[in-house]
């Protein structure tokens, strides 16, 4: 209940100050977005409760009808992120996840800088194709049980948390915001980027991220021994199956993704091939999964991506977008590297004390009117916001993975907030270069 009442506290202290800059329907949205942040901040209703309210409170105070609101809640790339779970499930069910990490992490060295190294590369490597979140909850226990000391435990999660974000900006469907970005795109009638395109994109920022973090995590920690455990890495007829399957995905995205001038691709639609990947998991004799499985399911991340879609199409419709955009267009005439980091600054520091996937549905509409009336290339200005709020490494409530980490008990969160300051500094300024020399001259 206080919880609750803070919240409540929250969005009148916003609606008052917000109207002084801001007409009174404005004024009410900034409120009720305000009073939905808190309520996932502090988790005083469960996230997919809070995630339904748009339905109620937008209508309530005439921002968008019923219809226009829960339109919102089937938006095609949802079945995007719907497939990939189903296939999430299915690896998680026959330990595929184990065999896979174990190989990764045979290839480095024990010591503290060889394991960190291995957690995160592993961890980024699977939230690329699975979630960020399912692959810090498969690689938390891991990184716990290397280890008997407590300050190698602390550098092992965060390793995890770390590289689930670093690696789940790489694929859209690795993060939240990558997908309310795709979703928002969609609405404007942009072109998307497609599956494989988006890993061209990314895969460099990545990489440089994968390359010195780990790095900073272990420093100071050379002279700590540590004993490797040894784990099967054979895979069973089982996985091995399923292997193949996710070879047979990752192959037919590749050649459904166009090269052009050169090759238009396969003209499918990339969120039916991953929904009906996933549902062949449920096929006799193909897949793996039962109707049962499915409560494994968390179903709150597609109310969240509800919300997150509806607060993005309340603040364009309400014209919420066009009157913030006036205030930061005082920027539009710094050179574009000035803007970029400024963006990404920006975007990094405020997600660490709101969701990042209510923060990108904010932002989106926002930065998309600010590049149109500046005359910047929108998809370099929102693809930097948008990989922006998957790089928050401070707090807990910033992304899910840090949160896991957090919730072993071993991390504290003076030590993630100190170390998270450098790397948040470090991601702004790494993408900023990536989107500046790189994302301009392609996109």
């Amino acid at each position: 209940m206080k919880g609750l009442i803070i919240a409540v506290l929250i969005a009148l202290g916003f609606f008052f100050v917000s109207s002084l800059a801001f007409s009174n329907n404005h004024a009410i949205l900034i409120a009720i977005i305000a009073f939905l942040v808190a309520l996932w901040t502090n988790e005083a209703l469960p996230l997919g409760a809070v995630s339904m309210l748009p339905l109620m409170l937008f209508p309530m105070f005439g921002i968008l009808d019923f219809k226009a609101a829960s339109v919102n809640y089937s938006k095609p790339i949802i079945f995007l992120f719907l497939g990939g779970f189903l296939l999430a499930i299915a690896v998680e069910k026959i330990n595929l996840h184990k065999v896979i990490a174990n190989k990764l992490l045979s290839i480095f060295p024990s010591t503290p800088r060889g394991m960190i190294y291995s957690l995160a590369m592993t961890s980024a490597f699977m939230s690329s194709f699975l979630s960020n979140t399912t692959t810090a909850l498969m690689l938390t226990p891991i990184a716990m049980f290397l280890t008997k000391d407590t300050k190698l435990k602390v550098r092992f999660l965060l390793a995890v948390a770390y590289g689930a974000s670093i690696g789940g900006i790489v694929t859209p469907i690795g993060t939240p915001p990558n997908l309310i970005y795709l979703g928002f795109v969609n609405d404007i009638g942009a072109e998307p980027i497609s599956f494989f395109n988006w890993i061209f994109l990314t895969a460099p920022l990545a990489t440089l991220m994968l390359l010195i973090v780990p790095f900073i995590l272990s420093y100071g920690l050379e002279s700590i021994k540590i004993q490797k455990h040894e784990e099967s890495t054979a895979l069973n007829k089982e996985q091995k199956f399923l292997s193949f399957v996710l070879i047979g995905l990752v192959a037919t995205l590749l050649l459904n993704s166009p090269i052009k001038p050169f090759y238009n691709g396969l003209g499918m639609n990339e969120y039916m091939i991953l929904l009906g990947f996933g549902l062949l998991m449920f096929f006799p004799k193909v897949g793996f999964l039962v109707w049962d499985d499915i409560k494994k399911f968390p179903f709150e991340i597609l109310f969240l991506f509800g919300a997150g879609f509806t607060i993005a199409s309340a603040v364009m419709s309400s014209g919420l977008a066009k009157e913030l955009t006036g205030y930061i267009e005082a920027i539009s005439d710094f050179p574009l590297i000035v803007i970029l980091f400024l963006i990404a600054i920006f975007v990094s520091f405020s997600t660490e004390v709101t969701s990042n996937t209510a923060l990108t549905s904010i932002a989106m509409p926002i930065f998309f009117e600010f590049s149109k009336n500046a005359g910047f290339n929108q998809d370099v200005i929102m693809l930097t916001a948008t990989i922006s709020a998957s790089y928050a490494f401070m707090l807990p409530i910033a992304t899910p993975p840090n949160a896991i980490a957090m919730s072993s008990g071993v991390v504290k969160i003076r030590q993630m907030a100190k170390i998270g300051f450098f790397i948040n500094t470090l991601g702004a300024i790494l993408l900023t270069l990536i989107a500046y020399f790189y994302w301009s001259s392609v996109l």
